[in-house]
């Protein structure tokens, strides 16, 4: 007879441990995005400095006639299409793993790799058709830098993407309905890249 109070006891304690457990994993969650978010502002701000320093100095010091070239749109145009693409399937891909498909999530995980891949070539294909190289004169240097080091973040995204991708497999994958944070990371990431390639593309390309 006394045995009941002890097991409804250990149950009770058992119980508050695993509120207080999942109670500390939502706010390491949190903070882990919060770190995340920290990271892509201050990656915003040397965006932001290449941009500002690169417009300052063609307003204050007008470039040459023969200094700016006029780029084609195609290639830059079809780059911009298959990001903004990209990131519809990476948000398609994070509902179909909070719905527990975690086949339709690497799925679109793979088409979203896929469209990186397809932009890194396409800006491969546009620097072997430029009239300028890297250091005819400010506006190609600047103009290599940044392109460059964007496609260096969309390289990185890429490899996340297909990280996310191979651990989203069933069974066995450790990113799964009750465990997104990894692929919502790498959407904020994928997301933030995006954005950073709609500005770029305004400035060196429609300006």
């Amino acid at each position: 007879m006394t045995s009941l109070p002890t097991i409804d006891h250990d149950s009770e304690e058992q119980a508050d441990l695993a509120d207080e457990h999942a109670e500390l994993e939502e706010e390491h969650a949190d903070h882990r995005m919060f770190g995340l978010a920290t990271f892509l502002v201050a990656d915003g701000m040397t965006f932001a400095g290449f941009f500002v320093a690169y417009l300052t100095f063609r307003a204050v010091n007008p470039l040459l006639p023969d200094a700016v070239y006029e780029l084609e749109l195609p290639l830059p145009t079809l780059n911009t299409v298959l990001l903004l693409v990209s990131s519809a399937t990476f948000h398609r891909a994070g509902q179909a793993l909070k719905r527990n498909q975690s086949g339709q999530c690497q799925r679109w995980l793979f088409i979203t790799a896929g469209l990186g891949l397809a932009f890194l070539a396409s800006q491969m294909v546009e620097y072997f058709t430029l009239p300028f190289g890297l250091t005819d004169n400010l506006y190609a240097s600047t103009f290599y830098a940044v392109t460059g080091f964007h496609g260096l973040h969309v390289t990185l995204g890429t490899i996340m993407i297909l990280i996310v991708w191979w651990q989203a497999r069933s069974p066995g994958g450790r990113v799964t309905s009750e465990n997104h944070f990894p692929l919502e990371a790498a959407e904020l990431y994928w997301h933030f890249v995006d954005g950073i390639w709609v500005i770029l593309f305004i400035i060196f390309y429609l300006l």
